[in-house]
């Protein structure tokens, strides 16, 4: 797979983006603070990640996904891999990243990819999106905040 930043020319595959985050309007708000990397097989987008600068020293996922006929194929391991080498390319000196309390999967991977839980932000997704998130039948409510010291 080929991972390659978006130029500002191209339009970003909000589809897939729409597969991790619901909401169009934030969508669009951090595409426009951050750079969008997109994994290629075949000249075929098949994974999307979002990368931002958050704080001095701190940059942040925002958005990782997988077109559903490709996951569980490592994809998003190596999506999160490539953003956090380029934030240590970079120079940060940490990377965060934030998924629903019911995102199991997404939780999953983001600790075996060597983040640490640091917080949560209780009732985030109450307080950001208009529509109610269920995922494995739990609703999703609170944002888990993990971040990984590089």
């Amino acid at each position: 797979m080929d991972i390659r930043k978006l130029s500002k020319e191209e339009v970003p595959p909000i589809e897939l983006l729409l597969l991790a985050d619901p909401s169009e309007e934030m969508i669009m708000g951090y595409l426009q603070r951050g750079d969008c990397y997109v994994g290629e097989l075949n000249n075929e987008i098949v994974g999307v990640y979002v990368l931002l600068p958050t704080r001095p020293g701190t940059m942040e996922i925002v958005n990782v996904a997988v077109v559903d006929e490709h996951r569980g194929k490592g994809i998003g391991k190596k999506l999160v891999s490539d953003a956090i080498r380029k934030a240590r390319i970079g120079g940060y000196n940490a990377i965060e990243i934030g998924t629903g309390n019911s995102s199991i999967n997404q939780l999953a991977l983001y600790q075996k990819c060597g983040f640490r839980i640091i917080g949560i932000d209780t009732d985030f997704f109450i307080r950001n999106y208009s529509e109610e998130i269920i995922e494995f039948g739990i609703s999703c409510r609170d944002m888990i905040r993990l971040k990984l010291d590089l």
